[in-house]
């Protein structure tokens, strides 16, 4: 198993992959898609969707051993939310 090293800090790794989602992503993978997870590559601008964070990852990860994956959900602004909106729905 390969160690990963990021070489971006937080907040670049977050710009850059907000403004490849924004730029070229979105248009390609929104329609029909919303809830799921898009992992991007900041480097490449590859990217992979899935319906959790590990298999996008993952299948970008087998595309590109080396990618830098930033990640987003699929019509909302973070890939969680926390809190008083649960996203489990009550019995």
């Amino acid at each position: 198993m390969a160690v990963r090293q990021r070489r971006y800090s937080k907040e670049e790794l977050a710009q850059r992959g907000q403004a490849l989602y924004e730029s070229s992503v979105r248009q390609q993978v929104e329609s029909g898609n919303t809830g799921k997870i898009v992992a991007i590559d900041i480097e490449t601008g590859a990217f992979e969707v899935a319906d959790h964070v590990l298999p996008a990852t993952n299948q970008l990860f087998k595309r590109y051993p080396d990618a830098q994956p930033w990640v987003i959900r699929i019509g909302h602004r973070a890939v969680y939310h926390f809190g008083s909106r649960s996203l489990i729905k009550s019995k």
